[in-house]
């Protein structure tokens, strides 16, 4: 094992005193610009008194020089860092995570299989908490603190995750074409136009609203997410042994971390939030890495709610089920009252009646709240929301893959989730964008140009008469629905009063 050539041996391991101890394990594929930043943030945390940091950086089936960055920066910040390497590993970022574990624990699955040297033991032993973060993840000063105060302070407490805010890049617009360094400052990724800084924000207010109702509902989460979270080794011990694996993580889903979340749950193991402790991360920042990532996510949600050879389930199984069908509900309304507002105009029966305007005042209301309280808001994301401008558009988004991942759940073919967003990311595969735009745009036209061409038959007292019945039995039932909706965001208003920030 790595661990045992790395780790000076005692020759006297009954008398040796290890300090209790904090291990980090960060998978890293191909992660060079990133490492640095991620290390540095380790750095910077203040440690619980007589309490030790070691840190392992999993490169990962790396082509770059991650592991070399890795080791300068572990140099620079004056860490406990050791560098551990995969090759051919085909499990991608639980492979790594467990790769890290086996390194500590042992791998059942290895032929050669030895027992764990005393001094290894006693090094196990002296873990008392294992962090996992991404490579391309930040903790705020004190986050590591916080994290860990939440995890001691009770037994039964399994996982403590930070409170995740994705960061904003710096204006394009602040870079001078004249600079000798431009293309390399571009693609590092500090910096991006309009869209990308659009898309950050409106992921950043996602997770608020997700952090603010977690909080309400006492601080427990159904996922404990993989960019920084706080783990009690006998927790994740527990998880390896009762379900016989040989690590924690399993690549049986796309969300990883979720299953990992109920499995720990399902034993009687706690996972919470941490009030303070803040991680920042990278966002999507194109329509294209932003949908491929949402499908990744919903695609593993998806799963875990439907699948019987899993044979999981979570405390959070009502929240999450409801969250889908206020998903199904969000897209109900939306076509329903195009399809009604269309047959009405055409058949000139459309009445504008201004009760209309309460849902869209609540939903003005809400989304304004929300993006105060996003961390670092812009004053044009809060007008923005205001005027339900960004918040329809980013819904529409989600409806689109909430539609594509419940079709693709009733194919034969299974989607490789992971691969499609590293593919995105990397620029491999393009978005569609621009196709569903123009084809959108084509049957808007024709749409518009028929009931133009075909006015007199579709306003006449026949044609009236005939689609009158179905137009009052549609306004009426989306009524109820919209009454029912409008309902829902009054109560998250009332909720959003708490004294709980994001």
């Amino acid at each position: 094992m790595l661990l045992s050539q790395t780790i000076e041996h005692s020759s006297n391991v009954k008398n040796t005193y290890m300090k209790p101890r904090i291990v980090a394990f960060i998978p890293a594929h191909n992660e060079e610009k990133s490492i640095r930043d991620c290390l540095a943030g380790i750095g910077d945390q203040k440690l619980p008194e007589g309490v030790e940091l070691d840190v392992f950086v999993i490169a990962d089936n790396c082509s770059d020089n991650t592991a070399e960055k890795a080791l300068d920066a572990g140099a620079e910040f004056n860490l406990n860092l050791y560098v551990l390497k995969t090759k051919n590993n085909k499990q991608r970022k639980v492979g790594a995570l467990n790769h890290a574990w086996k390194n500590i624990y042992g791998d059942h699955l290895d032929i050669y299989f030895e027992d764990l040297t005393p001094y290894q033991k006693i090094y196990k032993q002296s873990i008392k908490a294992i962090l996992g973060m991404d490579a391309d993840s930040r903790l705020a000063p004190k986050a590591l603190m916080y994290m860990w105060e939440g995890l001691m302070s009770a037994r039964n407490i399994g996982g403590v995750m930070a409170k995740y805010t994705m960061r904003m890049p710096k204006k394009k617009s602040t870079l001078s074409k004249d600079d000798v360094h431009y293309e390399e400052k571009l693609a590092s990724g500090e910096y991006g136009g309009f869209l990308a800084r659009w898309w950050t924000h409106q992921q950043k207010q996602d997770m608020a609203s997700w952090l603010l109702d977690l909080q309400y509902n006492g601080g427990s989460t159904y996922v404990l997410g993989g960019q920084a979270t706080l783990f009690r080794p006998e927790a994740l011990q527990n998880i390896v042994d009762e379900n016989k694996l040989d690590g924690p993580w399993q690549d049986e889903s796309d969300v990883e971390d979720m299953l990992l979340t109920w499995q720990l749950q399902k034993s009687n193991w706690k996972t919470l939030i941490s009030p303070k402790a803040r991680c920042f991360v990278d966002s999507m920042r194109s329509y294209h890495t932003f949908r491929q990532q949402r499908n990744k996510w919903q695609s593993g949600t998806v799963g875990l709610l439907t699948s019987k050879d899993i044979g999981v389930k979570t405390k959070h199984l009502g929240k999450i089920w409801r969250s889908q069908l206020k998903s199904m509900m969000n897209l109900l309304i939306r076509v329903l009252f195009l399809l009604l507002l269309v047959v009405s105009i055409a058949t000139d029966q459309f009445q504008w009646s201004w009760i209309w305007l309460t849902p869209i005042v609540v939903a003005s209301i809400l989304n304004t709240i929300l993006a105060i309280k996003t961390p670092m808001n812009r004053p044009i994301d809060v007008l923005l929301a205001a005027l339900l401008i960004s918040p329809e558009i980013y819904l529409w988004v989600n409806l689109v893959t909430f539609v594509h991942v419940w079709l693709d759940r009733f194919s034969a073919t299974k989607k490789d989730g992971w691969a499609n967003q590293y593919k995105a990311e990397a620029g491999i595969t393009r978005s569609k964008i621009v196709h569903l735009l123009l084809i959108l745009t084509i049957i808007t036209m024709s749409v518009v140009f028929l009931c133009i061409y075909y006015q007199d038959f579709l306003t006449s007292s026949t044609m009236q008469m005939a689609t009158q019945p179905y137009l009052i039995m549609g306004w009426t039932v989306l009524t109820y629905i919209t009454v029912f909706a409008t309902l829902q965001m009054v109560y998250q208003i009332w909720t959003l009063r708490a004294n709980y920030s994001a």
